[in-house]
């Protein structure tokens, strides 16, 4: 559980720089460069992401059950989970969809943390979409108290929000079909 939890404050450590202290972070531009500071920001990144994986997989070889959520609480996660990836797409193309929900990407890990919340009850589980849930939260309220950061997007187009709609539900039905089972050893449609 050590190196789950390791992982997790790595990752979601860099990713709340700029939630913290703003000023840390152009200080840190500042001295190394912009591309200095991505670099060294994506490397920690991938550090944090790649403990939580090897965590994660420790950690369900060894489960603690917190609590066994009900069977129906299945359903409703495969409904939570339906606009999860729209909205990171979404995240990329300006359009409707970015405009009503401000950031995406951060209304997607919310909706992607409580769906699996609600359908498991392990401890790794449980500090894993739960940490990622409460970054989330706390990261959207910071916006009050500082701008987001401004990320590459593709042009305005009329069709961003079909687009993001349509490749979304088809990553969606993918990782419902194959890819959950493939990559998590676990399968949304048992």
């Amino acid at each position: 559980m050590a190196t789950l939890i390791t992982g997790l404050a790595v990752f979601l450590g860099i990713h709340s720089v700029s939630i913290v202290s703003p000023a840390l972070r152009a200080r840190a531009v500042a001295a190394m460069g912009a591309n200095g500071w991505r670099g060294l920001y994506s490397l920690i990144s991938a550090a944090g992401f790649v403990l939580i994986i090897y965590g994660y997989g420790l950690a369900r070889q060894d489960p603690v059950v917190l609590y066994a959520p009900p069977d129906w609480t299945r359903h409703l996660t495969f409904l939570l989970m339906l606009p999860v990836f729209p909205l990171l797409i979404a995240t990329y193309l300006p359009g409707r969809i970015s405009t009503a929900t401000k950031h995406p990407m951060l209304a997607a890990v919310k909706f992607w943390a409580v769906a699996h919340l609600l359908s498991v009850g392990l401890l790794a589980d449980v500090l894993l979409f739960g940490a990622f849930l409460v970054w989330a939260v706390f990261d959207r309220l910071s916006f009050r108290h500082r701008p987001p950061q401004v990320i590459k997007r593709a042009p305005a187009g009329r069709f961003n929000d079909a687009i993001a709609v349509v490749v979304g539900l088809a990553l969606y039905a993918f990782f419902v079909a194959w890819a959950h089972l493939q990559f998590f050893g676990v399968s949304p449609a048992v």
